[in-house]
């Protein structure tokens, strides 16, 4: 049986797909941010303290100022825009 040509076109549908799957990420993404606006600190691994190279004692962390967490920067850009938001109307 021949294929017509109006049913073998599926380049909408994928085109729709992505565009789904990319919003839900998106979605996944800035709750992820509303919910958890911290993360572990991938340099001392959550823990606040990193040992130097060449002394075995430990430091504070200096990438998190030893609190073991870090702001996602999707949580970051959310901060700037609501403060861009906040200067732009003078209350």
């Amino acid at each position: 049986m021949p294929t017509l040509a109006a049913t073998a076109t599926t380049a909408g549908s994928t085109a729709g797909l992505i565009i789904l799957t990319l919003a839900a990420v998106t979605l996944g993404y800035l709750a992820a941010c509303w919910l958890r606006p911290f993360r572990r600190c991938r340099r001392c691994h959550g823990t606040g303290r990193r040992r130097p190279l060449i002394l075995r004692a430990t430091r504070a962390c200096r990438r998190c100022d030893g609190t073991g967490e870090h702001l996602r920067p999707g949580r970051a850009a959310l901060n700037y825009l609501r403060e861009l938001h906040d200067k732009g109307n003078p209350q």
